[in-house]
């Protein structure tokens, strides 16, 4: 599943510029309409649009992996690696 930090860019930008950032501010800037921010930032497993990623990325000049972030189904944090369901075997003796 992904995940959007976009609560946590919101608190990054409101600690580096000393003032508060809302989604109405970010809504106008970007032409996201409110709702669709209310949703990243709240509903888990929300599905949204890479154009609207993009817009996200472009505001708050940052990376896609820095806006989301793959976690399990059980909400351990993968980082963005494979995991697998099998052991690897290459490595072991015979």
């Amino acid at each position: 599943m992904l995940r959007f930090r976009l609560r946590e860019l919101i608190a990054d930008l409101q600690f580096r510029e000393d003032r508060r950032v809302t989604l109405d501010e970010i809504a106008e800037s970007t032409g996201i309409h409110r709702t669709t921010l209310s949703k990243i930032q709240n509903v888990k497993g929300y599905n949204t649009t890479t154009d609207v990623l993009n817009k996200l990325c472009d505001f708050f000049d940052c990376q896609i992996g820095d806006l989301v972030q793959r976690v399990s189904d059980e909400g351990e944090q993968t980082g963005g690696q494979r995991t697998n369901a099998t052991p690897d075997t290459r490595s072991r003796k015979a």
